[in-house]
C-alpha cells in the first residue's frame, strides 16, 4: 500500500507542477498571438497617421505585459496551490492505476509523451504488463502470481495512439483477449506504453519485454500473437525488425501479428496538422499557433509515413514540408500477417469511403499497399469493416470473430506465412 500511495503523491505532484508550466506557455502563446496582430493594427494605422500613433503604441504594449506577466505570475500560485493540496496524504490509487486516470494519461502521453519522458516524469508512461491497471514486473514471481492460469499460447494487446490498455474494454462488452481466452486458451497479456515517443523507441522497449516475458513465463511459451490497434500495430513491426535483426529467442515463437487499423503508410491527420504548421508559421500573426502545432510528439510525427526505425527520422528535417519514405522493415518470416481496416461507408471502395477510410486511417493505408508503395500484406489475410470508425476496430463481433477462427491453433503454418 504504501508503494502504492507514494506513486500516487509522485504522479499529483508532477500533475500539479505540470498544469502549472502549461498555463504559463498557454498564456505566453495568447500574449504572441496579441503582439502579431497589435504590431500589424499598429503598423497601419502609423502609416495612416504618422509617429502620433507610437506613445499609444507604447502605452498598450507596456499594459499587455504587464497583463500576461501577471497571468504567467498566476499560473505559478495556482500550482503551488495544487501542489499543496497534492501533499495532503489520501489513502488510494495512484491516477494512473485507474481506469479514467488511465485514459487522461494516455492522452496527455500522445500529446506530450517524449517531453515528459525526457524530464523523467512519473507521468511518462513505461512499456509495462498492466493488469487491471497495476503494473506487472516481468518476474517469474510476479507472473505466476498475476497468471494463476496462464497457458502457452500468449496473445499480446498494445493500444493506439493517445489510448491505454483500457481502450480494449470499449463497448462495454468482454475484450478480445478475455474471450479468446475462453475460446482457443490464449492468455491476454495487456501493454501499455507512451505513444508520444518515437515508434522506434517503443518497439525497441517492447522486445525487450517480450524477451522477458517469454523466458519468465510460468509455463514454456509455445505461441505468441501480438495484437495492435493503430499506432500499436507500428510499434509491433518495430519489435519484430528488431527481433529478427537481432535474432531474438521470442522470434521463433511469434506465430501471427494482427494490424486494427493500422496507418502503415501514414495517417491523413498527422499529414495535415504537418502541412497546417508549415502554413501558420509562414505569416507573424498566426506564427504563434504554427509553433504550438510544432510541439507535437514525436510518436505523432511518425505517423507522417509510419515511420518505424530509428533510421527513418534521425537525420530527416522535422519541419520540412515534404518528409522522405522511409525504409520498410520486412516482414518477419514464417509469420502469419493478420489486419482488419474500417470505413464509414458499407463498401470500403465508395468514392466517400475512399476518401474518409475508418476517419483517421485511411483503407490502403491499413493494408499497407498502395500504388506508390507495399509493405508486403497479402489482401488474403485482410479483414474489412464497413459502416464503422476506427475505434469500432478495439471490440467487434465480427473482428472478433474473425480473430477466432485464424488465431486458433493449427498443427503446423505451411508455406511460411
Amino acid at each position: 500500500m504504501t508503494a502504492s500511495v507514494d506513486c500516487r503523491q509522485e504522479e499529483l505532484d508532477a500533475l500539479a507542477v505540470l498544469a502549472g508550466t502549461e498555463l504559463r506557455r498557454a498564456t505566453t502563446g495568447v500574449a504572441k498571438v496579441h503582439t502579431s496582430i497589435a504590431d500589424g493594427v499598429f503598423g497601419g494605422l502609423r502609416m495612416a497617421f504618422g509617429r502620433r500613433v507610437d506613445p499609444v503604441r507604447m502605452v498598450h504594449n507596456t499594459l499587455a505585459l504587464a497583463a500576461y506577466t501577471t497571468a504567467g505570475g498566476s499560473a505559478d500560485l495556482v500550482a503551488r496551490l495544487a501542489g499543496m493540496v497534492a501533499a495532503v496524504p489520501v489513502a488510494g490509487r495512484a491516477p494512473s492505476e485507474t481506469s479514467r486516470g488511465a485514459i487522461s494519461l494516455g492522452i496527455l502521453n500522445g500529446l506530450i509523451g517524449d517531453e515528459l519522458s525526457q524530464d523523467t516524469s512519473p507521468l511518462a508512461a513505461a512499456m509495462t504488463i498492466r493488469v487491471d491497471g497495476r503494473e506487472v514486473a516481468p518476474t517469474a514471481e510476479a507472473l505466476r502470481a498475476v497468471f494463476p492460469d496462464a497457458g502457452s499460447h500468449l496473445t499480446v494487446f498494445l493500444h493506439g495512439l493517445m489510448e491505454s490498455e483500457y481502450a480494449w474494454e470499449i463497448g462495454g462488452r468482454p475484450t478480445y483477449g478475455r474471450r479468446l481466452s475462453d475460446d482457443i486458451a490464449s492468455t491476454e497479456i495487456r501493454i501499455r506504453y507512451n505513444s508520444g515517443r518515437h515508434v522506434s523507441d517503443n518497439g525497441r522497449e517492447l522486445a525487450d519485454v517480450l524477451s522477458a516475458l517469454v523466458l519468465l513465463w510460468p509455463v514454456p511459451v509455445t505461441d505468441l500473437s501480438l495484437i495492435g490497434h493503430s499506432m500499436g500495430g507500428l510499434v509491433i513491426r518495430s519489435a519484430c525488425e528488431r527481433a529478427v535483426r537481432e535474432d531474438l529467442y521470442w522470434a521463433a515463437l511469434l506465430r501471427h501479428t494482427v494490424y486494427l487499423g493500422t496507418p502503415h503508410l501514414g495517417a491523413p491527420m498527422a499529414k495535415g496538422v504537418h502541412a497546417a504548421t508549415a502554413a501558420l508559421g509562414g505569416f507573424p500573426a498566426t506564427n504563434p499557433f504554427g509553433n504550438l502545432l510544432r510541439r507535437r510528439s514525436a510518436g505523432v510525427r511518425d505517423l507522417f509515413h509510419g515511420t518505424l526505425t530509428e533510421e527513418g527520422w534521425r537525420d530527416v528535417e522535422r519541419d520540412v514540408l515534404r518528409q522522405p519514405l522511409p525504409d520498410d522493415a520486412p516482414l518477419p518470416p514464417n509469420v502469419r500477417h493478420l489486419f482488419a481496416t474500417a470505413s464509414v461507408t458499407r463498401r470500403a471502395d465508395h468514392p466517400l469511403g475512399r476518401l474518409l477510410g475508418d476517419g483517421l486511417v485511411l483503407a490502403e493505408s491499413g493494408r499497407g499497399q498502395s500504388r506508390h508503395r507495399t509493405i508486403g500484406l497479402r489482401p488474403s489475410d485482410g479483414f474489412h469493416v464497413g459502416s464503422a470508425h476506427h475505434f469500432t476496430l478495439l471490440n467487434h463481433d465480427g473482428v472478433y470473430a474473425w480473430l477466432r477462427s485464424e488465431l486458433r491453433p493449427r498443427r503446423a503454418l505451411k508455406g511460411g506465412r
